[in-house]
């Protein structure tokens, strides 16, 4: 992106997905503006992406402390996609760039695409075929994604 780390987070900040303070709700682990890139999640703003860091990150770098080959969550994975409970959703594993998934109960697949472009095209590519009308669960009506 051109841009150093230490300016990151003021870059992230300045182009933030984050809801209005006003709009924030206390009640869920994360807030978005839901419904993109899917109907049960969304895109985490800074706030949203540091608040389930610091949730899911642990002293020792991975959870559980016992399993450091599969972990649940190692402290190398930045959030980026997440439902409202912070319970499933999508990571960047800054060691390597790869894309990953997570879902609370379930084994965490890393490696889901080779890196965030990859991740990126394929939500194009499902943009395309809502758009063309060959997406079932979803049709694009005035402007606006709607899920069945």
């Amino acid at each position: 992106m051109g841009i150093s780390l230490g300016d990151l987070r003021t870059w992230l900040l300045q182009n933030n997905l984050d809801l209005p303070e006003e709009d924030v709700d206390d009640e869920v682990a994360c807030c978005g503006f839901d419904g993109f890139p899917d109907e049960g999640s969304f895109f985490l703003g800074i706030r949203a992406m540091e608040g389930l860091y610091a949730n899911r990150s642990t002293s020792c770098g991975f959870d559980p402390p016992d399993q450091p080959d599969h972990p649940f969550w190692r402290n190398e994975w930045i959030p980026f996609l997440s439902d409202q409970d912070g319970w499933t959703g999508k990571f960047i594993d800054v060691r390597d760039g790869r894309v990953g998934r997570w879902f609370v109960g379930e084994p965490t697949v890393t490696g889901e695409y080779e890196s965030m472009a990859q991740y990126f095209d394929s939500v194009a590519e499902m943009l395309t075929r809502i758009a063309e009308g060959r997406f079932p669960v979803c049709r694009c009506t005035d402007g606006r994604l709607v899920w069945s």
